[in-house]
């Protein structure tokens, strides 16, 4: 199933040496820098085409607005997230914190079923760095071998030419995408604003975007696969998650194995690998597939095109790699839905449903009351007692709504305003209002009292909140 990286042995002698380190990793501990070669199949066009897709909409979203509100704004200095229109606030971080548990038992869910796809397919990583910043090196320094002979090459003008060139054009990129991820927190209007103002009015957001801008131009430009093999945590993740049922990039040793040359003439007695190496050349972490399941491969599919297409040259089967589980290449079972799989399916069922279900009853207006610490209680008068409230009142909406506040059937007594503003609560705001409870003293039969303050809006209650009113000793 396995051989070193430089000795090709058949199954019965299997080394595992090629796991000691990682693929861009030389056995002195220095980075090996991978010359990738540009792919070329089906499945790279397809996704090539999903990669365009994927940039319009990242580049489109800021952009996009619905009712004079954005599609997607993340505004975290604010605690304001609109998502498809509907304006979110810290206290409804509860369905945020939903949503982010289901979205990794989707990905734990995807994994164990095909593997890294998502790493090679949908991570954004990947899509910029292969479909953005590789095809620009491609275009100005060449093929891989190209590639490696300007790097070892003396400093000449040529060469200074197209280095300058490349990372000139590496900085803008990553400078317009900085500038896109500020336009999905503070808006695009306001992005736009920004950049049309001096810069001595926002020097530390500019000093900000410059920092991102740095940090993604040293990622596409120097890290590189290193995120995919060391620094992001989902690789680490795969090797906890794979079973034998694992739908993954595999290499099916059993019909390759042994590998070796056709010559012509003389009839194979090896199998159907031919050891041209072209899936280790097309790999952008530079492993080479045909070493078995590797924690580096983030399923890209590039090796699957290079090996079909040597495959329809030499006349033999297509799929020597392909997508397989590990029990399908060695026992020929075809895919089942194993129990892990179905477990994690109905935990992701659960918390869908969940999710909805928050949504869907989410209070367009929500509110808080308490009691003012350290104030007791007052007397009004002969008969009543009265408490001093606080209450935040956050409108989720883009209207003004005129508000008031009633004290619900069953609680006696009387609600006194004492914020000298209108009774409106402001669109897209967090409202302070503070008043007072009068309740008749005969209504206080303990220390505590339980009220219930109605929220009104345009006439129509909105919501109901329970508060604790103070009375004297009894």
């Amino acid at each position: 199933m396995s051989n070193d990286a430089d000795e090709a042995v058949g199954p019965d002698k299997v080394t595992e040496s090629f796991r000691d380190r990682h693929s861009n990793t030389t056995e002195e501990g220095k980075r090996k820098w991978v010359y990738a070669l540009q792919p070329k199949g089906t499945l790279y066009s397809f996704r090539k085409y999903l990669a365009w897709v994927y940039l319009a909409v990242f580049f489109a979203i800021p952009f996009i607005k619905v009712n004079g509100m954005p599609l997607l704004q993340l505004n975290f200095p604010e605690g304001k997230f609109i998502l498809f229109t509907k304006i979110f606030w810290p206290n409804d971080f509860f369905i945020f914190a939903v949503a982010m548990i289901s979205m990794i038992i989707f990905i734990a869910l995807f994994t164990i079923i095909y593997g890294r796809v998502f790493c090679g397919w949908i991570c954004p990583q990947t899509i910029f760095l292969e479909f953005v910043f590789r095809p620009i090196e491609w275009l100005i320094e060449g093929n891989p071998v190209q590639q490696k002979k300007l790097d070892s090459a003396h400093w000449t003008g040529n060469k200074i030419f197209k280095k300058v060139l490349k990372h000139a054009i590496y900085f803008i990129i990553s400078f317009v995408i900085a500038h896109t991820f500020l336009a999905y927190i503070l808006g695009v209007d306001e992005v736009l604003k920004i950049v049309t103002h001096p810069i001595s009015e926002n020097i530390g957001l500019f000093f900000g975007l410059l920092f991102f801008t740095g940090l993604f131009f040293i990622v596409f430009a120097y890290i590189r696969d290193i995120v995919c093999t060391t620094i992001c945590p989902y690789g680490r993740l795969q090797s906890v998650l794979f079973d034998k049922d694992t739908q993954q990039v595999s290499y099916d040793y059993v019909r390759g194995e042994p590998r070796g040359k056709i010559v012509k003439g003389k009839e194979s007695e090896t199998g159907d690998c031919v050891d041209c190496k072209l899936c280790v050349q097309v790999c952008p972490t530079g492993i080479d597939i045909r070493n078995g399941v590797q924690m580096e491969c983030v399923g890209c599919t590039a090796c699957i095109d290079a090996c079909n297409g040597v495959m329809e040259k030499v006349n033999r089967p297509l799929g020597l790699i392909r997508m397989a589980s590990e029990n399908e290449i060695e026992k020929k079972e075809k895919f089942h839905f194993n129990f892990r799989m179905k477990a994690y399916t109905a935990i992701l069922l659960v918390l869908t449903g969940l999710m909805t279900f928050l949504i869907i009853t989410r209070k367009s207006v929500d509110t808080s009351i308490s009691r003012v610490k350290g104030q007791l209680y007052q007397e009004i008068g002969t008969d009543s007692l009265s408490n001093l409230f606080s209450a935040k009142i956050i409108n989720k909406t883009k209207t003004v709504i005129p508000y008031e506040l009633r004290l619900e059937s069953g609680t006696p007594g009387k609600i006194r305003m004492i914020n000298a503003h209108k009774m409106e609560l402001k669109g897209e705001s967090i409202n302070d209002v503070t008043f007072f409870v009068d309740v008749p003293k005969s209504a206080i039969k303990k220390r505590t009292t339980d009220i219930v303050v109605g929220v009104y809006g345009n006439g129509k209650k909105i919501q109901t909140v329970k508060s604790k009113f103070l009375g004297p000793f009894m």
